[in-house]
C-alpha cells in the first residue's frame, strides 16, 4: 500500500501548463528520487502535495496521502498535515528560516502548534531534535539566530524543524545544493538515518544524479512537466533507456571541448601573483575586560596564475576561499602579504588607483539573481562596469557594447530591454558573465558560478567559460566545492583547509591521487554517479 499516490496530476498556473498527467507513488519507508532540469516541474509537484500552490493555479487529477484526498481537503485539514504528517526541507535555508527568531523558537514553534505542548516541553523537544541533527546545545545554544550559523548548520536547523514531529513523509527539495561535498555527505547521511529510524518516506528532489543514485530506492525523471522514465534507481540510471535520461547522465560528467591552455613562458611575469597572504578578523570580546583576539581566515597563501590559464580553489565551507577571492578582487585588504596583478601591487591601493586593475579583473557570483538590482533592466545591469573605462562610452556606443557582450554569451541584443526576473537561472548566469566580460578583463574570479544550476545548464555554462577563454584569452580563478567542475574546466587546483593551501598541482594529479587528509576527504565525499551505481548493483546482487 502506498503512503503517497499521485495519479494523472495536471497543473496550470494562469494559462501556462506546468504538470501533465504526473503519476508517482511512495510506499512507507521508501526513498523516491524526483529528477529533472530547472523548470521541469519538480518543485511544483512537491508544492502540489503540500497544497502550497499559487492562487491562480488549477490542479486536476488525484493526490492521496495516507487515505486523504489532498486536492479536496479543506485548508484546516492541510494545516494539521503540514509539519505534522508531511515535513518539507527547502533548498535555501536562509530564506526558509525567520531571521528575527532564534533557532530554538523556530524548532519549538511547530511542536507547540501541533501538540499543544507548553513552552518548556516544546523547548526540551526542540533541544533533543537539534542534538539529533548534530547541533548540541553546549555548542549551539537555542538562543542563536540563523545568521550566526554556517550554511550546513542552517540546513540542519531546517531538517530539525521538518522532522521534529516525526512526519510520515519528508519532502527534501534540493537540500544540499549550496553545500560543500563533505557537508553534503553529512546531510545525506543524516536524512538516511532519520528515514531508517522513523520508517519515514522521503521524496528527494535533486538534479544531481550521483546523489539520487546513492540515496534513493526508485526514481522518477520528468521533463517539462511530463514523466519521461520511472522505476528502480539502479536499473533506470544504469540502463538509461530513455534519451533524456542519457542526456542528464552525460551532462553530469560533461567536459567542455577546449583549446590547449597556454603555458607561461620561462621568466615571464604571471598575470596574478600572491605571496604570503593573510587576513585576520577581530573576534567579539566575551566581556569588556577580555583580551582582544583575532581569527585568521587566510594564513600565508601563495600562488601564481598565468594569462589564459584556469585554476580551481576547492575546500570546505568556511575554509577561507571567498575571503581570498575578495582580497584578489581588491574588495578586502590583506592583513599582510602581497598581491601583484599585471605586475603592480594592488593590496593597499586606493579606489582611484585600483581603477585600471578592476577594469582587468571581474567577478562572477554564485547567485546571479542576488547580484542584480531587480528594478533595473539588463542594459543598465550589464553596462555597470563600463564606468571603469578611461573614456566612458556614450549611449549609442554603450548599447553596442552591451549587445556585443550579450551575443558573446549566447543571448540576443533585444534581451537588454528585459528585467532579471524574466530569465531562467542559466540565462541569469549568462547575464552575469556578460557583465563580467564587457570590459574585456584578463582575469575572471568565479565564486561557485554553477552550484545552483541543474546539470544541463551547468554543462552549457562550462562550455561558455571554455569558449570565452579560447576566444578572449581570459584567465579564471574558479572557487568551487564541485570537484566535477574543477576537473572539467581547470588545469591546476589548490586545496584550501582552515585558511591554508594544503595541496596544489595539476588538477588530475591532485584530485586523482590526493596526498593530504583534507584533499582525501573532499575526493572521498564527492558524489560520483558510476561509483554509486556500482555500489547499488553490488548490494542488489548480494
Amino acid at each position: 500500500m502506498s503512503l503517497l499516490e499521485i495519479e494523472n496530476l495536471s497543473l496550470e498556473i494562469g494559462d501556462t501548463p506546468i504538470l501533465k498527467n504526473i503519476d508517482l507513488s511512495i510506499a512507507p519507508g521508501e526513498v523516491m528520487g524526483l529528477v529533472g532540469e530547472s523548470g521541469s516541474g519538480k518543485s511544483m509537484t512537491a508544492l502540489a502535495v503540500m497544497r502550497l500552490l499559487p492562487h491562480d493555479a488549477r490542479a486536476d487529477g488525484r493526490v492521496t496521502f495516507d487515505g486523504i484526498d489532498i486536492l479536496a481537503a479543506p485548508e484546516a485539514a492541510m494545516c494539521r498535515l503540514r509539519g505534522d504528517d508531511i515535513g518539507m526541507v527547502f533548498q535555501e535555508p536562509m530564506t526558509a528560516l525567520n531571521p528575527v527568531k532564534t533557532i530554538g523558537e523556530q524548532v519549538a514553534e511547530g511542536i507547540r502548534w501541533h501538540t499543544g505542548a507548553n513552552r518548556a516541553d516544546a523547548e526540551a523537544r526542540a533541544r533533543a531534535m537539534l542534538e539529533r541533527v548534530g547541533l548540541p546545545e553546549r555548542q549551539f545554544p537555542l538562543t542563536r539566530y540563523p545568521h550566526e550559523l554556517s550554511g550546513g548548520q542552517r540546513q540542519r536547523v531546517v531538517i530539525a524543524i521538518a522532522c521534529a514531529l516525526k512526519p510520515k513523509l519528508l519532502i527534501a527539495d534540493e537540500p544540499t545544493t549550496a553545500l560543500d561535498v563533505v557537508l553534503q555527505a553529512q546531510i545525506l547521511d543524516l536524512l538516511r538515518e532519520l528515514v531508517d529510524e522513523n520508517r519515514m518516506s522521503l521524496l528527494l528532489i535533486s538534479h544531481d544524479l550521483a546523489v539520487v543514485a546513492e540515496m534513493t530506492d526508485r526514481v522518477t525523471i520528468i521533463r517539462q512537466g511530463t514523466v519521461m522514465e520511472a522505476g528502480e534507481t539502479a536499473r533506470v540510471l544504469s540502463r538509461q533507456e530513455h534519451p533524456y535520461t542519457r542526456q542528464l547522465a552525460e551532462a553530469s560528467t560533461h567536459v567542455p571541448a577546449r583549446a590547449r591552455a597556454p603555458g607561461r613562458a620561462a621568466g615571464a611575469e604571471p598575470l596574478l601573483k600572491v605571496e604570503g597572504l593573510t587576513r585576520d578578523y577581530p573576534v567579539r570580546r566575551a566581556s569588556l575586560f577580555s583580551p582582544a583576539r583575532t581569527f585568521r581566515a587566510v594564513d600565508g597563501v601563495s600562488f601564481a596564475l598565468g594569462g589564459g590559464q584556469s585554476m580551481a580553489l576547492v575546500g570546505r565551507s568556511g575554509c577561507g576561499k571567498s575571503t581570498l577571492a575578495r582580497m584578489v578582487l581588491a574588495l578586502d585588504r590583506p592583513t599582510s602579504g602581497s598581491i601583484r596583478f599585471l605586475g603592480e601591487e594592488i593590496g593597499a591601493r586606493s579606489a582611484d588607483e585600483l581603477r585600471v586593475a578592476r577594469r582587468n579583473m571581474q567577478p562572477v557570483f554564485q547567485d546571479p539573481y542576488g547580484s542584480f538590482d531587480p528594478r533595473q533592466k539588463v542594459e543598465r545591469l550589464v553596462a555597470e562596469p563600463l564606468h571603469l573605462l578611461d573614456g566612458k562610452p556614450d549611449g549609442a556606443r554603450r548599447r553596442e557594447l552591451v549587445a556585443e557582450a550579450l551575443e558573446q554569451v549566447g543571448l540576443a541584443p533585444s534581451d537588454m530591454e528585459k528585467y532579471p526576473h524574466e530569465f531562467s537561472g542559466g540565462q541569469r548566469q549568462r547575464l552575469a558573465i556578460a557583465r563580467a566580460i564587457i570590459t574585456r578583463p584578463k582575469l575572471i574570479v568565479a565564486d561557485e558560478p554553477v552550484s545552483a544550476l541543474d546539470v544541463s545548464i551547468r554543462a552549457q555554462i562550462l562550455d561558455l567559460f571554455a569558449d570565452l577563454r579560447d576566444r578572449l584569452g581570459v584567465a579564471y580563478l574558479f572557487i568551487t566545492h564541485d570537484l566535477t567542475v574543477a576537473r572539467a574546466i581547470t588545469e591546476t587546483v589548490m586545496v584550501m583547509h582552515e585558511g591554508r593551501i594544503v595541496e596544489a598541482g595539476p588538477t588530475e594529479t591532485v584530485l586523482g591521487n590526493p596526498q593530504t587528509e583534507p584533499a582525501k576527504a573532499l575526493v572521498a565525499a564527492a558524489p560520483d554517479l558510476q561509483r554509486a551505481l556500482e555500489r547499488r548493483l553490488v548490494r542488489s546482487a548480494g
